[in-house]
C-alpha cells in the first residue's frame, strides 16, 4: 500500500468538519432568531427578492451567457483581465500532469492562506503590468507573483513550488517585501499571516515525516487521488481532508476537545442541551455529538481553500461531485450583503459602529444566519436566471454572484466600499 493510500483515522472532530453541520447549525440558529429571542437581529425577509434581483442582474451582467466558474482564488489571478493561469501553465510545460497538478495545489494552499483582509488602505503594484490592485485581487496577485519569483520554494532549482522547510522561514518582513507593505501602505495582519505559514510548514512537515512525501501542500493532491488510484472525490471529502491536514495552523480559532478546532465557536444555539430555545423544537435535525455539541463550525478559510481546489483537481484529471455540499461563505462580503440589503437587520443600529472579535455572540449570529440565507438567496437567483441546482450550484451563485453584489452596495453605501461592521482579525478567519 502506498504511503498516500495508508489509512487514517476518524478524526475526533469529524462532525465539525463535516460542511452538513456547518448547515444545519447555521439553521438552527436562523430558527431562533425567527423565534424572537435574539437580542441581536431580527431577519426581513421581504428584502430577499430584490437582493436576488440585484444578484441576477450583476450576475447577467459579469458573465452574459451564464457561463460562470466557481468562485475561487484563481478568479484573483485573473485580475485586470490577465490570464496568469496561461502563464503559469507555459511555465509548467514539460511536466508531468501529477507534478503540474502539485504546483498549481502548492500555489492555491499558500495563496488562500494569505487572503485575509487586507484594510481600505493597501495597495500592491504588479511590476509585470503595471497595474495596481486592493484588497482580495492584489492579496492574489501578489502571492502569484511571489510563488512565480519562487518565494516560498526550498529548490533553488524549481521555484514553483511551496516547501515546508521555506514556509518555516518567512517572518513578517518577507511578507512585508512580497505585498509592498509599509507604514504609509499598511497591511492588516501580517503578522499573523506570517505566523499562519510557519505553522503550515511545520504541519507539512511533520505530517510527512517518516515518508517519501514532500512536505508540501501538494500533500492534499496525493492524499485525495489516494497515490494515482482514485480518480473521484466529494466536495465535502476535499474539506475534510484540507480540516484534517491542515487543522493544526488555526491556533487562533478555538480548541474542542483540546484540539485546535480553527473556525469554530460556540453558541448557545448550536445543540442540544447547550441553553437551546425551548424544549429545543428549534434544534430538530441539527447533527449532535456529546463531545462537540455546542458549537457551530464556518471553516471560512477552509471552505475558501476547498472551492479553489476544485479547478486544479479538475484539471488534474479527477471529477468532484456533491458541489453544493458545501455552504456560502460567511464573510464581509456576503454577510454585508445581507445587512446592507436590509435582510439581517441588527436590534440596535449602533453595534454595527462597534469593534467585535470573531467569538462574540453578534458575529457568530450574524455569520450563521450568512449561512443559512444564502442558501434561500441562491435559490431565488436560480429562478431569476431559469437555472437548477445542477445548472448553477452554490460555487457560482458566490462568484455570480453573491460577493461581488457585497461588495457592489457597500461601495454605493460607503466609502471606499468598507464593510458594515468590524471585527478584530489577525488575519487568519477574515
Amino acid at each position: 500500500m502506498s504511503e498516500a493510500l495508508a489509512p487514517r483515522s476518524r478524526h475526533p472532530l469529524a462532525l465539525l468538519h463535516d460542511p452538513a453541520s456547518v448547515r444545519e447549525r447555521c439553521g438552527a440558529i436562523l430558527r431562533a432568531v425567527e423565534s424572537n429571542v435574539s437580542e441581536h437581529f431580527t431577519i426581513d425577509r421581504s428584502r430577499l427578492p430584490a437582493l436576488a434581483d440585484r444578484v441576477a442582474a450583476l450576475t447577467l451582467q459579469r458573465f452574459p451567457d451564464l457561463r460562470i466558474p466557481y468562485h475561487s482564488r484563481w478568479r484573483h489571478f485573473e485580475a485586470g483581465g490577465v490570464d496568469r493561469r496561461a502563464e503559469l501553465e507555459a511555465l509548467l510545460a514539460g511536466r508531468s500532469a501529477a507534478d503540474a497538478a502539485r504546483a498549481r495545489i502548492d500555489l492555491t494552499v499558500v495563496s488562500v492562506l494569505l487572503d485575509a483582509g487586507a484594510g481600505p488602505a493597501w495597495r500592491y503594484k504588479e511590476a509585470a503590468t503595471g497595474q495596481t490592485f486592493m484588497r482580495s485581487e492584489g492579496l492574489g496577485v501578489a502571492s502569484f507573483r511571489a510563488f512565480v519569483d519562487g518565494a516560498f520554494s526550498a529548490d533553488a532549482g524549481d521555484p514553483l513550488r511551496v516547501d515546508a522547510a521555506a514556509l518555516e522561514k518567512i517572518d513578517a518582513g518577507a511578507l512585508r517585501a512580497i505585498f509592498q507593505a509599509s507604514p504609509s501602505n499598511p497591511l492588516v495582519g501580517l503578522e499573523g499571516r506570517a505566523a499562519l505559514l510557519a505553522r503550515l510548514g511545520a504541519t507539512l512537515r511533520l505530517a510527512t515525516a517518516g515518508s517519501t512525501l514532500a512536505a508540501r501542500p501538494a500533500l492534499l493532491f496525493d492524499r485525495l487521488g489516494e497515490g494515482g488510484t482514485r480518480a473521484q472525490v466529494s466536495a465535502a471529502e476535499v474539506l475534510g481532508e484540507v480540516l484534517r491536514t491542515l487543522g493544526p495552523i488555526w491556533t487562533s480559532g478555538s480548541r474542542v476537545q483540546g484540539l485546535p478546532a480553527g473556525d469554530v465557536w460556540p453558541h448557545r444555539w448550536a445543540g442540544a442541551g447547550v441553553g437551546g430555545v425551548g424544549s429545543g423544537a428549534a434544534l430538530a435535525g441539527v447533527a449532535q455529538d456529546p463531545t462537540t455539541g455546542g458549537w457551530v463550525p464556518f471553516h471560512k478559510l477552509s471552505q475558501w481553500l476547498s472551492y479553489s481546489l476544485l479547478e486544479p483537481l479538475q484539471w488534474a484529471g479527477m471529477t468532484v461531485t456533491d458541489l453544493d455540499a458545501l455552504t456560502g461563505l460567511p464573510e464581509y462580503r456576503n454577510g454585508g450583503l445581507l445587512l446592507d440589503g436590509g435582510v439581517i437587520v441588527p436590534r440596535n443600529p449602533r453595534d454595527l459602529a462597534r469593534t467585535w472579535k470573531p467569538q462574540d455572540d453578534f458575529i457568530v449570529e450574524w455569520r450563521a444566519l450568512t449561512v443559512a440565507l444564502l442558501d434561500e438567496l441562491a435559490a431565488l437567483v436560480r429562478q431569476r436566471l431559469h437555472k437548477t441546482a445542477a445548472e448553477l450550484p452554490l460555487a457560482c451563485i458566490l462568484e455570480g454572484g453573491t460577493w461581488a453584489a457585497g461588495r457592489q452596495i457597500a461601495l454605493e453605501l460607503r466609502d471606499g466600499g468598507a464593510p458594515p461592521l468590524k471585527i478584530e482579525s489577525d488575519g487568519t478567519v477574515f
